[in-house]
Protein backbone atom coordinates (compact mmCIF):
# COMPACT_ATOMS: atom_id res chain seq x y z
CA UNK A 1 0.00 0.00 0.00
CA UNK A 2 3.19 2.66 -0.58
CA UNK A 3 2.75 4.78 -3.21
CA UNK A 4 6.60 6.78 -4.76
CA UNK A 5 5.82 10.40 -5.66
CA UNK A 6 8.72 11.82 -7.18
CA UNK A 7 8.53 15.84 -8.08
CA UNK A 8 9.18 19.38 -6.75
CA UNK A 9 9.14 21.03 -3.37
CA UNK A 10 9.08 24.68 -3.45
CA UNK A 11 7.98 28.27 -2.29
CA UNK A 12 5.64 30.08 -4.15
CA UNK A 13 4.33 33.40 -4.28
CA UNK A 14 0.77 33.97 -5.10
CA UNK A 15 -1.67 36.75 -5.94
CA UNK A 16 -5.17 35.90 -6.88
CA UNK A 17 -8.24 38.35 -6.84
CA UNK A 18 -9.03 37.23 -3.61
CA UNK A 19 -5.45 38.07 -2.05
CA UNK A 20 -1.97 36.96 -1.61
CA UNK A 21 0.68 35.16 0.09
CA UNK A 22 4.56 35.07 -0.39
CA UNK A 23 6.98 32.42 -0.21
CA UNK A 24 4.08 29.80 1.21
CA UNK A 25 5.13 26.13 0.74
CA UNK A 26 4.36 24.64 -2.39
CA UNK A 27 5.67 22.46 -5.02
CA UNK A 28 3.94 19.08 -7.18
CA UNK A 29 5.28 16.64 -4.82
CA UNK A 30 4.07 18.69 -1.42
CA UNK A 31 0.73 18.94 -2.71
CA UNK A 32 0.37 15.81 -4.11
CA UNK A 33 1.65 14.03 -0.72
CA UNK A 34 -0.45 16.05 1.55
CA UNK A 35 -3.08 15.14 -0.40
CA UNK A 36 -2.39 11.15 -0.61
CA UNK A 37 -1.72 10.78 2.71
CA UNK A 38 -5.20 11.09 4.08
CA UNK A 39 -5.16 7.51 2.00
CA UNK A 40 -2.29 5.78 2.13
CA UNK A 41 1.74 5.58 2.71
CA UNK A 42 3.65 8.17 0.77
CA UNK A 43 7.11 8.01 0.05
CA UNK A 44 8.76 11.30 -1.30
CA UNK A 45 11.46 12.19 -3.56
CA UNK A 46 12.41 16.02 -4.08
CA UNK A 47 15.31 18.32 -3.20
CA UNK A 48 15.40 21.48 -1.52
CA UNK A 49 18.52 24.13 -0.69
CA UNK A 50 19.39 25.04 2.85
CA UNK A 51 17.20 27.37 3.33
CA UNK A 52 14.16 25.11 3.89
CA UNK A 53 12.97 25.61 7.43
CA UNK A 54 12.07 22.88 9.77
CA UNK A 55 8.68 23.54 10.51
CA UNK A 56 8.08 22.49 6.87
CA UNK A 57 9.73 19.37 7.49
CA UNK A 58 7.71 18.87 11.03
CA UNK A 59 4.38 19.54 8.77
CA UNK A 60 5.45 16.53 6.19
CA UNK A 61 6.68 14.14 8.89
CA UNK A 62 3.08 15.46 10.47
CA UNK A 63 1.48 13.56 7.61
CA UNK A 64 2.94 10.52 7.87
CA UNK A 65 4.86 11.36 4.44
CA UNK A 66 8.61 9.67 4.51
CA UNK A 67 10.95 11.73 3.83
CA UNK A 68 14.24 9.25 3.32
CA UNK A 69 13.99 10.97 -0.39
CA UNK A 70 14.03 14.39 0.45
CA UNK A 71 17.33 15.97 -0.76
CA UNK A 72 18.66 18.75 1.54
CA UNK A 73 22.17 20.51 -0.83
CA UNK A 74 23.75 23.29 -0.77
CA UNK A 75 21.78 26.11 -2.20
CA UNK A 76 18.21 28.10 -2.44
CA UNK A 77 15.08 25.88 -2.65
CA UNK A 78 13.00 26.26 -5.49
CA UNK A 79 11.11 29.40 -6.09
CA UNK A 80 7.67 30.21 -8.32
CA UNK A 81 6.09 33.83 -8.26
CA UNK A 82 2.58 34.00 -10.12
CA UNK A 83 -0.97 35.97 -10.10
CA UNK A 84 -3.98 34.39 -11.29
CA UNK A 85 -6.92 37.15 -12.94
CA UNK A 86 -10.90 36.24 -11.80
CA UNK A 87 -10.04 33.43 -14.78
CA UNK A 88 -8.29 31.07 -12.58
CA UNK A 89 -7.75 28.07 -14.63
CA UNK A 90 -4.43 29.20 -15.51
CA UNK A 91 -1.61 31.10 -13.73
CA UNK A 92 0.41 33.95 -15.13
CA UNK A 93 3.88 32.75 -14.47
CA UNK A 94 5.73 36.40 -13.15
CA UNK A 95 9.20 34.66 -12.17
CA UNK A 96 10.66 31.12 -11.62
CA UNK A 97 14.29 30.34 -9.57
CA UNK A 98 14.64 27.33 -10.16
CA UNK A 99 17.96 27.18 -7.88
CA UNK A 100 18.65 23.48 -6.20
CA UNK A 101 15.72 22.27 -8.19
CA UNK A 102 17.68 22.94 -12.14
CA UNK A 103 20.52 19.95 -10.76
CA UNK A 104 17.97 17.56 -9.31
CA UNK A 105 18.77 13.90 -9.87
CA UNK A 106 16.06 11.84 -8.39
CA UNK A 107 17.77 9.39 -7.01
CA UNK A 108 15.59 6.19 -5.30
CA UNK A 109 16.47 5.11 -1.75
CA UNK A 110 16.42 1.52 -1.27
CA UNK A 111 13.34 1.07 0.93
CA UNK A 112 11.16 3.14 -2.03
CA UNK A 113 12.35 1.12 -4.51
CA UNK A 114 9.80 -1.38 -4.38
CA UNK A 115 6.70 1.14 -3.53
CA UNK A 116 3.44 -0.62 -5.72
CA UNK A 117 2.01 2.56 -6.84
CA UNK A 118 4.16 5.52 -8.74
CA UNK A 119 3.76 9.07 -9.48
CA UNK A 120 5.90 10.98 -11.49
CA UNK A 121 5.12 14.56 -10.73
CA UNK A 122 5.74 17.08 -13.09
CA UNK A 123 9.83 17.14 -13.97
CA UNK A 124 11.54 16.43 -17.35
CA UNK A 125 10.81 13.84 -18.81
CA UNK A 126 13.98 11.90 -18.72
CA UNK A 127 13.74 11.91 -15.22
CA UNK A 128 10.87 10.60 -15.27
CA UNK A 129 12.30 7.72 -17.66
CA UNK A 130 15.20 7.38 -14.78
CA UNK A 131 12.74 6.86 -12.20
CA UNK A 132 11.39 4.35 -13.87
CA UNK A 133 14.49 2.25 -14.26
CA UNK A 134 15.17 2.20 -10.86
CA UNK A 135 11.75 1.04 -9.61
CA UNK A 136 11.05 -2.70 -8.90
CA UNK A 137 7.45 -3.92 -10.94
CA UNK A 138 4.99 -1.43 -9.56
CA UNK A 139 1.53 -2.03 -10.29
CA UNK A 140 0.38 1.35 -11.09
CA UNK A 141 2.21 4.45 -12.74
CA UNK A 142 0.96 7.47 -12.64
CA UNK A 143 2.04 10.43 -14.53
CA UNK A 144 2.08 14.35 -15.18
CA UNK A 145 3.39 16.87 -17.59
CA UNK A 146 3.43 19.96 -18.94
CA UNK A 147 3.66 22.65 -21.85
CA UNK A 148 6.59 23.29 -21.59
CA UNK A 149 8.17 20.01 -21.90
CA UNK A 150 5.50 19.25 -24.51
CA UNK A 151 6.98 21.79 -26.76
CA UNK A 152 10.46 21.33 -25.20
CA UNK A 153 11.16 17.42 -24.80
CA UNK A 154 8.22 15.92 -26.60
CA UNK A 155 10.73 12.46 -28.15
CA UNK A 156 11.20 11.96 -24.51
CA UNK A 157 7.99 12.28 -22.89
CA UNK A 158 6.83 10.08 -25.52
CA UNK A 159 9.09 7.19 -24.53
CA UNK A 160 7.69 8.14 -20.81
CA UNK A 161 3.94 7.25 -21.89
CA UNK A 162 5.09 3.91 -23.46
CA UNK A 163 5.72 3.28 -19.74
CA UNK A 164 2.39 5.19 -17.93
CA UNK A 165 -0.62 3.56 -17.00
CA UNK A 166 -2.37 6.98 -16.04
CA UNK A 167 -1.51 10.05 -17.66
CA UNK A 168 -3.22 13.02 -15.55
CA UNK A 169 -3.01 16.22 -17.49
CA UNK A 170 -5.13 19.54 -18.36
CA UNK A 171 -7.06 20.44 -21.22
CA UNK A 172 -4.38 22.63 -22.61
CA UNK A 173 -1.52 20.11 -22.13
CA UNK A 174 -4.11 17.04 -23.88
CA UNK A 175 -4.49 19.80 -26.63
CA UNK A 176 -0.98 20.91 -26.87
CA UNK A 177 0.18 16.91 -27.04
CA UNK A 178 -2.16 15.62 -29.42
CA UNK A 179 -2.22 18.70 -31.74
CA UNK A 180 -5.59 18.35 -31.46
CA UNK A 181 -8.42 21.05 -30.57
CA UNK A 182 -11.19 18.56 -29.76
CA UNK A 183 -10.77 16.58 -26.68
CA UNK A 184 -12.45 13.38 -27.66
CA UNK A 185 -9.49 13.10 -30.37
CA UNK A 186 -7.07 14.76 -28.36
CA UNK A 187 -7.96 11.68 -26.08
CA UNK A 188 -7.69 9.19 -28.55
CA UNK A 189 -4.53 10.49 -30.09
CA UNK A 190 -2.77 10.67 -26.14
CA UNK A 191 -3.96 7.00 -25.85
CA UNK A 192 -2.38 5.96 -28.65
CA UNK A 193 0.97 7.16 -27.25
CA UNK A 194 0.93 4.22 -24.75
CA UNK A 195 -1.35 4.98 -21.78
CA UNK A 196 -3.87 2.95 -20.52
CA UNK A 197 -6.11 5.46 -19.04
CA UNK A 198 -6.22 9.68 -19.40
CA UNK A 199 -7.68 11.93 -17.06
CA UNK A 200 -7.87 15.32 -18.33
CA UNK A 201 -8.71 18.22 -15.76
CA UNK A 202 -10.66 21.07 -16.38
CA UNK A 203 -10.53 23.01 -13.62
CA UNK A 204 -13.98 24.68 -12.92
CA UNK A 205 -15.12 22.35 -15.44
CA UNK A 206 -14.34 19.22 -13.75
CA UNK A 207 -12.45 16.40 -15.40
CA UNK A 208 -12.71 13.56 -17.95
CA UNK A 209 -11.24 10.05 -17.86
CA UNK A 210 -10.99 8.00 -21.21
CA UNK A 211 -9.82 4.53 -21.51
CA UNK A 212 -10.14 2.47 -25.22
CA UNK A 213 -13.37 1.70 -24.21
CA UNK A 214 -15.29 3.87 -22.22
CA UNK A 215 -15.82 7.69 -21.11
CA UNK A 216 -16.46 9.24 -17.15
CA UNK A 217 -17.17 12.96 -16.66
CA UNK A 218 -16.97 14.57 -13.08
CA UNK A 219 -18.01 17.63 -12.06
CA UNK A 220 -16.12 20.54 -10.40
CA UNK A 221 -17.62 20.53 -7.04
CA UNK A 222 -19.21 24.34 -6.65
CA UNK A 223 -17.57 26.76 -4.44
CA UNK A 224 -18.71 29.99 -2.96
CA UNK A 225 -15.00 30.29 -1.92
CA UNK A 226 -12.44 30.05 -3.67
CA UNK A 227 -9.08 31.79 -2.90
CA UNK A 228 -6.09 30.08 -4.17
CA UNK A 229 -5.79 27.11 -7.25
CA UNK A 230 -2.30 26.76 -6.80
CA UNK A 231 -1.66 23.43 -6.71
CA UNK A 232 -5.19 21.97 -7.23
CA UNK A 233 -4.09 19.54 -9.81
CA UNK A 234 -1.45 17.91 -7.63
CA UNK A 235 -3.97 17.67 -4.78
CA UNK A 236 -6.61 15.68 -7.24
CA UNK A 237 -3.73 13.65 -8.57
CA UNK A 238 -2.65 13.02 -5.17
CA UNK A 239 -6.24 12.05 -3.67
CA UNK A 240 -6.43 9.55 -6.68
CA UNK A 241 -3.59 7.70 -6.58
CA UNK A 242 -4.01 7.90 -2.81
CA UNK A 243 -7.24 6.20 -3.09
CA UNK A 244 -6.17 3.62 -5.64
CA UNK A 245 -3.28 2.61 -3.17
CA UNK A 246 -5.48 2.31 -0.54
CA UNK A 247 -8.19 0.20 -2.11
CA UNK A 248 -5.98 -2.12 -4.61
CA UNK A 249 -8.86 -1.84 -6.81
CA UNK A 250 -8.56 -1.12 -10.49
CA UNK A 251 -11.86 -1.73 -11.68
CA UNK A 252 -13.90 0.93 -13.59
CA UNK A 253 -16.37 1.66 -10.89
CA UNK A 254 -13.24 1.82 -8.26
CA UNK A 255 -11.30 4.01 -10.59
CA UNK A 256 -14.45 6.27 -10.93
CA UNK A 257 -14.47 7.03 -7.37
CA UNK A 258 -11.42 7.79 -7.05
CA UNK A 259 -11.63 10.53 -9.24
CA UNK A 260 -14.15 12.04 -7.47
CA UNK A 261 -12.20 11.49 -3.79
CA UNK A 262 -9.38 13.38 -6.20
CA UNK A 263 -11.46 15.99 -6.76
CA UNK A 264 -12.80 16.48 -3.37
CA UNK A 265 -9.29 17.06 -2.70
CA UNK A 266 -8.92 19.51 -4.81
CA UNK A 267 -12.02 21.31 -3.78
CA UNK A 268 -10.36 21.35 -0.47
CA UNK A 269 -7.08 23.05 -1.60
CA UNK A 270 -8.58 25.80 -3.69
CA UNK A 271 -10.61 27.13 -0.39
CA UNK A 272 -7.20 28.74 1.37
CA UNK A 273 -3.44 29.84 0.04
CA UNK A 274 -0.91 27.10 0.21
CA UNK A 275 -1.09 24.13 1.59
CA UNK A 276 -3.52 25.56 4.73
CA UNK A 277 -7.13 24.26 3.82
CA UNK A 278 -5.97 20.17 3.69
CA UNK A 279 -3.64 20.93 7.04
CA UNK A 280 -6.96 21.39 8.14
CA UNK A 281 -8.81 18.80 7.32
CA UNK A 282 -9.98 15.07 8.83
CA UNK A 283 -10.88 11.94 7.00
CA UNK A 284 -14.63 12.74 8.24
CA UNK A 285 -14.47 15.99 5.65
CA UNK A 286 -13.37 14.13 3.26
CA UNK A 287 -16.04 11.68 3.39
CA UNK A 288 -18.33 14.29 3.63
CA UNK A 289 -17.50 16.13 0.51
CA UNK A 290 -17.53 12.12 -0.95
CA UNK A 291 -20.90 12.15 -0.67
CA UNK A 292 -22.05 15.43 -0.92
CA UNK A 293 -20.48 14.76 -4.80
CA UNK A 294 -22.53 12.03 -5.12
CA UNK A 295 -25.89 13.58 -4.05
CA UNK A 296 -24.92 15.92 -6.86
CA UNK A 297 -24.58 14.06 -9.42
CA UNK A 298 -27.50 11.43 -9.25
CA UNK A 299 -30.42 11.12 -11.07
CA UNK A 300 -33.24 8.49 -11.50
CA UNK A 301 -34.35 6.94 -14.73
CA UNK A 302 -37.82 8.27 -15.02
Amino acid sequence: MSLLVVGSVAFDSVKTPFGEAADVLGGSATYFSTAASYFTDVNMVAVVGEDFPQKHIDFLKGKKINLDGLQTVPGKTFRWRGEYGYQLNEAKTLETQLNVFERFNPKIADSYKNSEFVFLANIDPELQLEVLRQVKNPLVIGCDTMNFWIKGKKNALLKTLKEVDILIINDGEARELAGEVNLLKAAKCVLSYGPKALIIKRGEYGSLFFNNSNIFAAPAYPLETVFDPTGAGDSFAGGFMGYLSNTRNFSEPAIRQAIIFGSVMASYNVEAFSLDRLKSLDYKDIEGRYREFKRLTHFEDL
